[in-house]
Parts: structure tokens; sequence; C-alpha cells
């Protein structure tokens, strides 16, 4: 630190906020006066001059006015909200959420066939044939389908304007609802809850209904917590449940392979990889019949069963430790080995430099984590694939004799796992192997899958950035905007500076997620690799946030109370 700089006291760091809080009010006021003379001289006035972009912009979100007086809204509040409070907020939307995730659909006759969404439900939080059948789905669609085209300038939003703000919020919602209907509308027509013609038009329309209202309160979650009512986000909170749940008390079948397949098939089928970790499901007290006799599934309970009922204990820890019928105590060991790694590299960050323009001597810094995007690349990267998986199995079981159809995917339907699995082309290669046994029995599955793993993680992670507003150049104008320049540096030069770390952690830190993910999935803990990752860096993520609004809740207190009476 330079001579003569004092560190920042929470109540200059007060001081700083309120006097930056002013600041863009000001900004904003000027913003409005400024649109409404726009609005004053514009061509519908009699001026014959184009529109402009940022014109056009607005009256492609001024389609969506209409509609915002009928949308449902959360009114950001009045007042600060207390960090007691928000903690309560959030565990209601938790509980609300769970609860969701329990009730049954009315009027469905019951799951026929695979499941063809199994494999996204790990990023969806949804549960089948439940309220939460659709999960975040909508929201998460909407968002990054108004984000990239935000991002890629097809519309110009300009998010320094109060209405800007409000129009794309509302847009992004009107999108979730759109799709929350047609979603509802194809799981019926699909036959995924019975053939209509059984299930009747009331019924149809009633579980169209059932999951629509389901899908409006997973918004208005959401947006209570964003709004700073909770903490996070809902998309964030219901996928670390979700998986969470899972380790508590959630019972997924594990698959059984069929014994008339011919032998390749089988060695491909005994390593079916669930949307749900099996290392997690740790506390399962359900019981499976094998050759052996009847089991355990949970791996700590049939390690406590082993050790109560053979006569050998060494026999017992064996048999816990080394199953491959169901979870075992080493698959459980690899997943915890695997949360301790992600943890480690989320401390992985570099400091730069940064002080105020206008209140000397204070100094901060911006960090530039490995994990830039955090757990973006690997939602993208198992959105592509699970929507490959569906359209391949689709394509499958109506033209399994089509050589393009093949080439993209074969599957094998299990018996009580509720779902099929690739046993050749496209779709068998980009799945993750079993363990490090299939390293050996086959290289190629593993070269590719562990190069597609990559490889799209890092170029997800870089377009992320471009279409998400954290580029460099974004960030430099962030900075610009709150009146802040790089230590030793030019205000120039500060794009290029940030072009050193930015684009390198992102591309860097995508690969790091994807190459955790491998890890997990070869470690045994199988399937578990997204999983992980996921609840990890969530839980992370709340770890500080928690921090942040604890530390700045103190900073407020002591202000508060050192404010003359």
């Amino acid at each position: 630190m330079a001579k003569g700089s004092k560190s920042p006291t929470p109540e200059t760091l007060v001081a700083a906020h309120e006097q930056q809080q002013q600041q863009q009010q000001q900004q904003e006021q000027e913003q409005e006066q400024e649109q409404e003379q726009w609005t004053k001289h514009s061509p519908a006035s009699g001026s014959r001059n184009a529109p402009s972009a940022a014109a056009r912009a607005v009256r492609f979100l001024s389609l969506v006015k209409p509609a915002m007086c009928v949308l449902p809204e959360v009114h950001a509040p009045e007042r600060r909200v207390l960090f007691r409070e928000k903690v309560l907020w959030t565990l209601l939307a938790l509980a609300v959420f769970l609860v969701c995730c329990q009730i049954p659909l009315f009027g469905i006759r019951g799951g026929r066939g695979a499941d063809p969404f199994y494999w996204m439900r790990v990023i969806l939080a949804s549960n089948r044939g439940t309220l939460m059948e659709l999960g975040i789905s909508p929201i998460v669609t909407s968002g990054m389908v108004m984000q990239l085209l935000a991002g890629s300038r097809i519309i110009q939003v300009d998010q320094s304007l109060r209405e800007d703000r409000a129009l794309f919020q509302g847009a992004q919602k009107l999108l979730a609802l759109l799709i929350t209907i047609g979603e509802a509308v194809a799981y019926v027509i699909s036959g995924m809850y019975g053939p209509v013609s059984e299930l009747g038009a009331g019924s149809a329309l009633l579980i169209i209904l059932q999951l629509f209202f389901a899908g409006v309160v997973v918004i208005i979650l959401d947006e209570l917590l964003q709004k700073g009512y909770g903490l996070g986000s809902g998309i964030s909170l219901f996928i670390a449940t979700n998986i969470c749940e899972t380790i508590v008390w959630k019972v997924q079948p594990q698959p059984q392979q069929q014994q008339q397949q011919p032998q390749q098939q089988q060695q491909r089928v005994q390593a079916p990889q669930p949307s749900v970790p099996r290392a997690l499901q740790a506390f399962s007290p359900t019981t499976i019949k094998t050759g052996k006799g009847t089991e355990f599934e949970g791996a700590l309970v049939a390690l406590f069963h082993c050790l109560f009922t053979k006569s050998s204990n060494l026999a017992a820890l064996k048999e816990a430790f080394y199953r491959s019928n169901a979870p075992n105590i080493t698959s459980l060991l690899a997943t915890v080995l695997v949360f301790l790694i992600v943890i480690y590299f989320q401390g992985f960050r570099v400091d730069l430099a940064v002080k105020y323009q206008r209140v000397r001597g204070q100094q901060g810094s911006y960090p530039i984590k490995l994990f830039y995007t955090s757990n973006i690349p690997i939602i993208l990267q198992t959105a592509l694939v699970s929507n490959l998986y569906f359209l391949s199995q689709l394509l499958y079981r109506r033209f399994k004799h089509n050589v393009l159809v093949n080439l993209l995917g074969q599957w094998q339907e299990v018996d009580a796992g509720g779902h099929s699995v690739p046993v050749g082309g496209i779709a068998y290669y980009i799945s993750p192997p079993g363990s490090f046994g299939s390293i050996l029995e086959d290289p190629v599955h593993s070269f590719v899958y562990i190069t597609f793993v990559l490889v799209s993680c890092a170029l997800f992670s870089k377009t992320w950035i471009e279409v998400s507003g954290s580029s460099s150049r974004d960030v430099a104008k962030q900075l610009r905007d709150q009146q802040m320049v790089m230590k030793g540096y030019r205000d120039s030069s500060l794009v290029q500076v940030l072009n050193r770390y930015i684009p390198t952690a992102a591309a860097f830190g995508g690969m790091c997620i994807g190459a955790l993910t491998i890890i997990a999935d070869f470690l045994g803990a199988i399937g578990s690799g997204t999983g992980i990752l996921l609840a990890v860096t969530i839980i992370y993520q709340y770890y500080e946030m928690l921090a942040k609004e604890k530390e700045q809740e103190i900073h407020l207190v002591r202000h508060a109370a050192s404010r003359p009476q």
C-alpha cells in the first residue's frame, strides 16, 4: 500500500455507498428528463429522421406494456430488509418448494415407459409426477433466451434506464409463463401421464392448470428472493435443495440390466448414468434384492447392516466398500473428495487493486476468480447434452433402423430405472464412462468424452461472458460508472489490463469445472459430477453471500450507533 493511504473504515464505506446511491439517483433523473425531451422530438411528432437502434429497442420492449398489468409481480421492499428477515423469507420459499415437490399431480395415470427428461432433472430441480414436474425449466429457458438476445444486441436494452429494466424483466416473465403453458400442453399431449383418450378432456385440462399454477408459484418465489426479500435467487436455491434432498431421503431406483441383451450391450448397460448421483444416496433405507440376498441401497445404511449381520468384520467392510450392484462407501468417499476439491479451488482468485477517484485515499480490490463464470459452463453443457439425449430417444423409438438416427444415438431401456441408457452413437460417446476400468475397456469412448467436456465447457464459459455483460469491456464500463480506476494504470488502458485476466479465467475456469466433472465420474460417483459441482458451487456462493450480508449489517449498525443523537 502506498504511503499516506488509509484503509477504509466501515463508516467511510457506508458514506461512500450512500454517496454513490445519491449519484445514481441523480443520473436516473437526468436520464428520465433526456428521455422526455427525446419523446417530444420523436419521429411521431413530425421529425423525419429515422429512429435509432435505441428507439427501436424501446418500441420492441413497449410491446410488453399491455401485459405488465396482469403479470404477477413482487414489489421491491421500501426499506432495507434485515438479515434475519432475509433468512426467514428464504426458508419460507424453500419450504413452499419442498412441499410442491411432494404433492403428486391429480388426475394422472402414472408413469408409462421411460422418462425422456430423466437426464435434465438435475439442472431443472424437478420431480416427476409432482407439482414440480417442470421445475425451474421455464425460468432458466426464458432467462437464457432474453440474455442471449440482449447480449447479442438483437434487442437493445439500456439497463441504466428504470423503464427498460422493468420492461425487460416483464418480457422475461411473460416468456416464462408462455413456456410453462407450452411445456404443460406438450407433457399432456405426448402421453407422459397416459393417453389423452384415457385421461379425458377434463383431466387433461386439470393437469395443465396444475402445472401452470405451479410454474407461477416458482416464478413468484424466484422474484421474491431476487427483489431483496431473500438471499440469492430461486434458481440456485432450488437446484441445490433438490440435490441435497437426494442426500437425505430421496430414493432413486437403480436400474437392472436385461439378461436377454447381447454381451457387448450388457457391458455398456452396466454403468448407466442417472441424473441423480448414486453416490449421494448414502442414507436410502430402501432394500434391493441381489444374488447375495436382500441389501440396503444406502451406502452408510448398508455398512452398518453388514457389520451387524456378517460374522467377519473384514468381509463386511469389503462388501460395504466395494459392492458393485449399489452405492458403496468408496463412491461416497469419492463424492466427499470432489466436494473438498471444488471448495479448495473456489478460493483461487486474482485481486486487482482499484481506487476511488472522488474519495481520496480510499482503495479496494476487484477479485477475478478462477471460476469466473461459476457453474454456468456445466449447466449449459448439461443442458446441451440433455436436449441431445431427449431428441435422440424420441427419434430412436420411432426410427430404430434409420442410419442417421442410429448415428445420433442407440438406446437400451432398463427395467427399474425409469429411464434409458445410451449404448451406441454420438449419445454414447458423450456420456460419462462408469469407472477408471472403462478407460481401458473403451479408450475411444473415454477420449471423446474427456475432449468434449473440456472443450464445450471452455467455449460455453468464454461465450457466456460476452452475452451476459461480464466481459472485459463491460467490467471496465462498470468500474468507470462507479468512479473507480485501476491503481498504476491509465483509464484508457483499463480494458487491455482486464483482457489479461478475464478471458483466461473464463476459459481455464470452464475447463477446470469440466475436469472436476470428469474426475467425479471416473472416481466411481457415477453420473454425479454435474450434481456435485452444482451443489458445491451454489452452497459456496450462499456462504459468501451470508458472510457479506452479515458484515454489511454490522457496518450499518456501527454507523448508526456512531451518529450523534
